[in-house]
């Protein structure tokens, strides 16, 4: 599996730790995971552990949650 540095949750992460003036150490101190684990998380790690990357969303005030996609979408899903 390759990594995807752009997908929703990398982004999201990064950016709402950089607004609030964090670094990666200090954002993994503060949501009570590893600093590999932040790393991870922000390159866009495929299978990393939903309930550590909801240990970093809760810090934000959110969590992960199941979307519904389009019909499109599902299709590409193979692809």
């Amino acid at each position: 599996m390759t990594w995807n540095r752009n997908n929703a949750i990398s982004e999201f992460v990064r950016r709402r730790r950089k607004e609030a003036g964090l670094t990666q150490l200090e954002l993994a101190d503060i949501s009570g995971v590893g600093i590999r684990f932040i790393r991870e998380l922000e390159q866009g790690k495929p299978n990393l552990m939903a309930d550590k990357i909801n240990q970093v969303l809760l810090f934000f005030g959110h969590t992960l949650t199941p979307t519904e996609i389009s019909d499109e979408t599902r299709r590409n899903l193979g692809s």
